[in-house]
């Protein structure tokens, strides 16, 4: 089994930073691909941000492009968002998600695991 928690989030003003860390704990393997969603009040969880298993490749959704990085920290088993540049409509809570098996990063069902998430709320 695999526990996943997500912190760092908090209030900010437009224009600010975050940056959100997911810590995996229990059976851990390096070799995973992370993710990040996130859901705000009444909409569907929204995928923002994806890295695969080296780090090589990384994901990310249109409305977070060149405002979002994703990374990751293989000896520390942790997945990082630094989120810059945050817009009130980045509200939401942040969840993150590791996946073991091939398939593609965007849907949230092929993902194995996921934290109980973070909030991120961005003020105008």
């Amino acid at each position: 089994q695999v526990q996943l928690v997500e912190s760092g989030g908090g209030l900010v003003q437009a224009g600010g930073s975050l940056r959100l860390s997911c810590a995996a704990s229990g059976r851990t393997f390096s070799t995973y691909g992370g993710g990040w969603f996130r859901q705000a009040p009444g909409k569907e969880r929204e995928f923002v941000a994806a890295i695969s298993v080296t780090g090589e490749s990384t994901f990310y959704a249109d409305s977070v492009k060149g405002r979002f990085t994703i990374s990751r920290d293989n000896a520390k088993i942790t997945v990082y968002l630094q989120m810059n540049s945050l817009k009130p409509e980045d509200t939401a809570v942040y969840y993150c998600a590791v996946k073991y098996y091939p398939g593609n990063y965007f849907r949230g069902g092929n993902y194995n695991y996921w934290g109980r998430g973070t909030q991120v709320t961005v003020s105008s």
